[in-house]
């Protein structure tokens, strides 16, 4: 068991023949005694220190550890939504890609449809061409004929026309006018 500085003070040395001088002894006693008060004071400091510093330690480690389990979830949630995220792109571009397939198809149809379109305008075209100029030729055959000389040599008469026509009128109302007597 430790001295405590009571022991000291009270430890009596028996006298002994041409012993040490007392006033020494007791002087060098008293400083010893002081100075174990400061050392068990600073020893029970220490002490103190030690205990609050172990109890900061070990709240510093329970943050420690959660911090580490919060980095680990934080991980995984993101290790989750880069996961996420990879599946959703490539969704995406699935998508896209059906949607650019269906566009091509969509636009190649058009095109072959328009071809067709073109193909039977080019037909009709030619058909046409070939009639109107059928037609052209025969209109040329019949200028090309003498039939039109023959028009060109009937000399008519205005008053001549203007007396003809007066004769058929005329003769038109007297049947009317027979046929209902």
């Amino acid at each position: 068991m430790p001295l405590s500085p009571l022991d000291i003070h009270n430890k009596e040395f028996t006298r002994g023949f041409r012993g040490y001088a007392e006033d020494e002894v007791n002087e060098f006693l008293d400083q010893i005694i002081k100075d174990y008060e400061i050392v068990l004071r600073e020893k029970k400091e220490l002490e103190e220190k030690i205990k609050m510093m172990s109890e900061q330690m070990n709240h510093y480690n329970s943050l420690e550890d959660t911090l580490q389990k919060s980095i680990v979830v934080a991980q995984e949630a993101a290790g989750e939504v880069r996961r996420n995220s990879e599946k959703e792109a490539k969704l995406i571009v699935k998508e896209a890609e059906k949607n650019a397939d269906r566009i091509v198809n969509d636009a190649l149809a058009k095109a072959r449809k328009v071809t067709i379109e073109i193909d039977e305008l080019k037909k009709q075209s030619k058909v046409f061409r070939n009639r109107f100029k059928m037609l052209v030729e025969a209109q040329l055959d019949l200028l090309n004929t003498g039939d039109w000389d023959h028009l060109l040599e009937y000399d008519v008469d205005l008053t001549e026309i203007q007396d003809n026509n007066r004769k058929e009128i005329n003769e038109e109302s007297q049947n009317d006018e027979n046929a209902v007597y």
